[in-house]
């Protein structure tokens, strides 16, 4: 990619200057041995088409996790005007509201080092997992409506959690703005066996322990301190979300030729915020989203009875409860602050997440004043981490971060690379005990497929777009 133009704003941040079609420049947020091997990748060429679309305010922006994607590049944000943007599948992706909730406990590791393999078999039996999963959790089409609407508060008031629970979720995980009577038969389909499921690909459930605290008072805000075991989730809409991603593709395929939008590639295919089209894909996009919400409750729900059974403990004695969730493939409709004045955008993350510094409404009253839990899954090898948000992320990037790793490797590599290798027996040697539908699936998901989480971290840290609480490294691990 040598012929995309690089400007080094500082040792974190690089420019694409904004020339010939492009409304706005690219940054790409990115340490300079990074950088150097994004540029072996076609992503920077997404940042760039990105920044031609209608309405884009100040830059296409990347996340240092960045890599290619469909129509968007993953770990992609932009934000388009209110009134003269447009809104893309492509910017939020197949995986609508893929997320993670993070679960802490009251259990040390001390306390359950020698029940790893029974706690991840017992998760592998409550969780199904795979292509095509389906769970024990039953809706009716009528059910699912509601879910649609009301998203991960319908799951509790079905029993299944709390409503703290509610509290610390991202929406409070439940979108306004949903309408099931945008969502196809298809997609309802889809979505009827999925709830409660992990699904495929890079998707987890997650035994980890509190390795390091960065910041002392911000962990403590967080319930969260050394050698505790938290678990992490990581999952989203499943099929029900890709179809209603794919439903919109075509749909947006004409009304970009309606509406006279020049497309650099046809898989930024978008409607006008404001058209039928774009609120219609919109309020398909909210059901989506509630889906994932609710689909992470179920899980969570599954994850404290795993424990309770193979620990032989209760409820007051595994002292479950949620930290925060968030959600990494969305769009949604904020007020920034911009040229001086608030104005109200559709701010896109794709492969990225929240990250509002503190004082925003949006955040749970507990945490307000610190800013945004942050959660960054690694990969089952090495380890993730708890952030938080800050006023310079709000400045700079509508208040958003990375997401994750990032895939360095395609999953076609990643078997490649894994051929003859046992990568279960190589993880069991680190001390982690992982569970996979397939083997090809512990294959595509090894660790080398992903960059270094830590690199990334490292490089929001120094970008000043987040802040370090806490280093959080896998004991177990069932993966979809």
């Amino acid at each position: 990619m040598s012929d995309i133009k690089f400007k080094k704003i500082h040792d974190y941040l690089w420019e694409i200057p904004k020339e010939n079609k492009m409304n706005v420049p690219g940054r790409i947020y990115a340490s300079k041995p990074m950088i150097d091997r994004i540029l072996e990748d076609n992503s920077p060429l997404q940042v760039q088409n990105v920044s031609q679309m209608p309405g884009i305010v100040n830059y296409s922006m990347a996340m240092p996790d960045i890599h290619w994607g469909y129509g968007f590049p993953i770990g992609g944000v932009a934000a388009f005007d209110i009134n003269s943007g447009v809104i893309s599948p492509g910017g939020v992706g197949y995986d609508i509201n893929c997320g993670v909730r993070l679960l802490r406990t009251g259990i040390s590791r001390s306390d359950i080092q020698d029940k790893i393999p029974e706690l991840v078999d017992n998760l592998f039996h409550y969780i199904p997992s795979g292509v095509g999963s389906k769970g024990d959790f039953k809706v009716s089409e009528k059910d699912l409506k509601q879910v649609m609407v009301k998203g991960a508060r319908w799951i509790v008031e079905q029993g299944y959690g709390d409503e703290s629970d509610l509290e610390k979720i991202e929406e409070h995980g439940q979108m306004e703005g949903a309408d099931p009577s945008t969502v196809s038969d298809k997609a309802i389909k889809r979505g009827l066996p999925q709830l409660g499921t992990l699904g495929s690909g890079n998707h987890f459930v997650e035994i980890q322990y509190v390795e390091e605290v960065y910041d002392d008072q911000l962990a403590n805000r967080l319930g969260l301190f050394p050698g505790q075991i938290t678990v992490s989730i990581h999952t989203g809409s499943r099929g029900f979300g890709y179809q209603i991603c794919d439903d919109y593709i075509r749909t947006m395929l004409q009304a970009s030729q309606k509406y006279g939008i020049e497309l650099p590639d046809r898989q930024l295919c978008c409607a006008p915020i404001n058209s039928p089209e774009g609120q219609q894909y919109f309020a398909a996009m909210v059901c989506a989203v509630n889906y994932a919400f609710a689909n992470r409750q179920v899980i969570s729900y599954w994850v404290k009875e795993a424990f309770m059974r193979a620990l032989n403990l209760g409820p007051k004695q595994v002292q479950f409860d949620t930290v925060y969730e968030v959600a990494h493939n969305i769009a949604k409709i904020e007020t920034h602050i911009v040229d001086g004045k608030p104005r109200q955008f559709c701010v896109h993350r794709k492969g990225a997440t929240r990250a509002f510094g503190p004082g925003r409404i949006e955040l749970p009253e507990i945490y307000r004043d610190i800013g945004q839990p942050v959660l960054i899954p690694g990969d089952m090898g090495r380890c993730s981490y708890v952030l938080i948000g800050t006023n310079t992320a709000m400045e700079q990037t509508f208040g958003s971060t990375c997401h994750g790793a990032g895939r360095l490797l395609s999953r076609n590599q990643a078997i490649k690379a894994a051929k003859g290798r046992a990568i279960h027996r190589e993880l069991e040697d680190k001390g982690i005990i992982a569970r996979a539908a397939s083997r090809g699936t512990m294959a595509e998901e090894m660790p080398e497929a992903y960059k270094d989480v830590s690199e990334v971290v490292d490089a929001v840290v120094g970008a000043g777009i987040s802040k370090k609480v806490a280093k959080l490294r896998p004991l177990g691990v069932i993966k979809g």
